[in-house]
């Protein structure tokens, strides 16, 4: 067998870890032992440390440290270590192991991300406290400002998250570097659960805003989270029609998203004027929707109330946002429930601005039937 077959065989008989036929593969093959140490596999350059982790073959991975002496430090083509590894995969022992060895805990794989950051996207609270209790820091921030607490409440998991506010009390007064702190990232992900937590033992503000101005509240509608939308209403005094930097409310956010439940959530439980205007450019909810080829949200604008006929502050209905989006569907819809093709204040028809050959065919067929 050739050395390249060799060490490929090698590498698949270490992720299923095989380690009586790796010494035995090894054994015949003199030539590869030295080679076999600091060999990079793959698009992933990952080595055969990475393979024994990942895959928690204990026995195989004390074998290539300490017979093959592999230093743990190894790192591929992420810079991820074997430390990475096993904690992403929770794989308990093999953290233990490599960490007695002389890993290091807070190692950074590329875009800064730590062996106890990667713990945290797992439901694993024995290894978070692996990790902590030898000194991994949970306020380290990855390339994003993220830190360990962040990418916990993204997952969700209420014992994880509990478990490091007693571990670091204060890990939740964090923002990325866009502002976005981890109260933001469980609203949006609809952790129902960890919001409550957060609620509870933690600091945030009402109406705390990232870079753009978007508070939780607009998180949790605009992705249609509405039992986490309740939640920062009652308990947290959020404003329902706090404006972003465009100006733009959760109102104006769902329909972007299609959020239809967090529509009527907003207009009928909240009371909130469906006809409302985004400060910026004077858009309404109708305008947002039509923008994006919403059709069906559109329709459902229209069931609460929303005046098909607004236009904005340069004179642009629904239909021409539809237009300038080239969603010949939402133009035939917006045809048929009776907006009419006008000029804005620059004299421009929304036919003008379609480009697409069906949003044209929306157009003339439409005027066609018109005219009979």
């Amino acid at each position: 067998m050739g050395e390249e077959s060799a060490l490929k065989r090698l590498a698949k008989l270490t992720q299923d870890g095989q380690l009586s036929l790796i010494k035995e593969e090894l054994c015949q093959n003199e030539n590869i032992r030295s080679a076999i140490t600091k060999k990079h596999f793959g698009k992933s350059g990952d080595t055969l440390l990475h393979y024994a982790a990942r895959h928690g073959h204990l026995s195989v991975l004390r074998y290539l440290v300490e017979e093959m002496e592999m230093d743990v430090e190894l790192y591929n083509n992420d810079y991820k270590r074997a430390l990475h590894e096993a904690a992403s995969m929770g794989q308990g022992e093999c953290v233990t192991y490599l960490i007695t060895k002389g890993a290091k805990v807070d190692c950074l794989k590329k875009a800064d991300w730590t062996p106890l950051m990667m713990a945290c996207t797992r439901r694993n609270v024995e290894i978070i406290r692996e990790l902590l209790e030898n000194g991994a820091d949970p306020a380290l921030k990855n390339k994003d400002g993220w830190n360990s607490f962040h990418i916990a409440c993204r997952e969700g998991d209420p014992a994880v998250v509990q478990y490091l506010l007693v571990a670091s009390p204060g890990v939740w007064n964090t923002e990325s570097k866009i502002l976005r702190t981890p109260l933001h990232t469980a609203a949006m992900h609809g952790c129902e659960d960890v919001v409550s937590i957060l609620l509870d033992r933690c600091g945030y503000q009402p109406n705390c805003r990232d870079s753009c101005g978007v508070t939780p509240f607009m998180d949790a509608v605009r992705n249609g989270h509405i039992s986490v939308a309740k939640m920062l209403l009652e308990r947290h005094q959020a404003s329902a029609t706090a404006a972003d930097c465009l100006g733009a409310q959760p109102l104006h956010q769902a329909s972007l998203t299609a959020e239809e439940g967090a529509l009527y959530f907003i207009v009928k439980d909240l009371g909130v004027d469906v006809n409302e205007r985004a400060t910026d450019m004077q858009l309404t909810a109708l305008h947002y929707a039509a923008k994006e080829g919403h059709t069906s949200t559109i329709k459902t604008l229209l069931e609460l109330g929303a005046d098909l006929q607004a236009k904005d502050q340069k004179g642009r209905t629904a239909l021409h946002m539809a237009s300038t989006g080239q969603h010949a569907d939402t133009v035939r819809a917006l045809l048929q429930l009776g907006l009419r093709d006008t000029e804005d204040a620059s004299g421009t028809m929304a036919k003008q601005l379609a480009k697409k050959q069906d949003v044209l065919k929306a157009f003339t067929l439409h005027d066609t039937l018109e005219s009979q």
